[in-house]
């Protein structure tokens, strides 16, 4: 088990979908590589987390797609990484027995082309140390002539229910912001199957260089991260909140957050843990930061525990 000793203030340890979290920290996949990478700075430690999430994993080995990958943009960064991986077999073998599960909880990220492929993958989390299994699902459905997973309510399910079946571990769905109803999509994931929330995951976009009048990106679009989206990814945690209480699923909420502010609103807004994920790459150190900030608010305002903060957005008679 984590000691769950939070590294700020005992305030900030809470319990999500039975897990230990030592803070409402959580490092995004993607951002943390598979969980190593970031112990290697000085000072850095994961203890400051309340869990990391894995870089997304696919049944076999992905090369990903050619560069550029990664654009910095005002207030954000695109990224098209294309899901680089070693493979599910080589993740679970070689990678899982290195992290250390003392420190932090570890969140696989489940990824697939197929809604068989997401099943076979989180059947082999499954049998592994791993805490829970993130999905996500905004892949490329081949199948369905590469129809996004996510920006379907009815395709999204379909891919809950299918990992629901292989696993007894809890679930967390990541949904997607480029679609038309959020709300419907989380009432059809939780039906599913789905324990928990993470929201939102990247929205598309694109740049050019007008040199060469091309796309910055080798993949023409990509997912755009960082500051830029928190006005958007805090409006679609406000309006997944009402489901997710309704049947009592936690929501990871996601999206700019590079201090403890951001962090604040989130919780809010109804997110019980945030996600962490751009600003890592120019603060390595935004977590501690993050945690003493909201520790200071909850003195401050006579909170005993940060759940009790989660939800508490007053909206005003109109």
């Amino acid at each position: 088990m984590v000691d769950a000793q939070p590294a700020t203030d005992p305030s900030l340890q809470f319990r999500f979908l039975g897990m230990a979290f030592a803070s409402p920290i959580v490092l995004l996949s993607g951002c943390v590589g598979f969980g190593e990478e970031y112990t290697r700075i000085e000072g850095f430690s994961n203890r400051d987390t309340g869990a990391v999430v894995l870089k997304g994993t696919t049944l076999d080995p992905r090369l990903g797609n050619p560069p550029h990958r990664v654009y910095e943009t005002p207030m954000g960064m695109l990224n098209a990484i294309g899901l680089q991986n070693p493979g599910t077999d080589n993740v679970v073998r070689d990678i899982l027995p290195a992290l250390d599960f003392d420190e932090t909880r570890f969140i696989a990220n489940v990824s697939g082309s197929t809604i068989e492929e997401y099943a076979e993958v989180t059947r082999r989390f499954d049998d592994s140390p791993i805490d829970a299994i993130e999905i996500n699902i905004s892949c490329p459905n081949v199948k369905e002539g590469g129809v996004a997973f996510g920006n379907y309510p009815e395709m999204s399910a379909r891919v809950v229910a299918a990992c629901r079946a292989v696993t007894k571990k809890p679930l967390i769905t990541k949904l997607s912001p480029n679609q038309t109803d959020i709300k419907e999509n989380a009432r059809l994931c939780i039906e599913a199957g789905s324990d928990g929330l993470a929201v939102i995951n990247t929205v598309m976009g694109m740049a050019i260089d007008v040199k060469s009048r091309k796309p910055v990106i080798g993949n023409v679009q990509g997912g755009l991260s960082g500051p830029a989206i928190k006005p958007i990814a805090l409006l679609k945690v406000h309006q997944v909140y009402d489901v997710a209480k309704k049947h009592g699923v936690p929501i990871i909420g996601q999206g700019g957050i590079v201090n403890a502010t951001d962090a604040l609103e989130f919780i809010i807004a109804g997110a019980s843990a945030v996600g962490v994920g751009t600003s890592l790459f120019y603060d390595p150190m935004s977590c501690k930061k993050i945690n003493a900030g909201i520790a200071d608010y909850l003195r401050h305002n006579g909170y005993g525990n940060v759940t009790e903060l989660v939800g508490s957005l007053t909206i005003p008679p109109r």
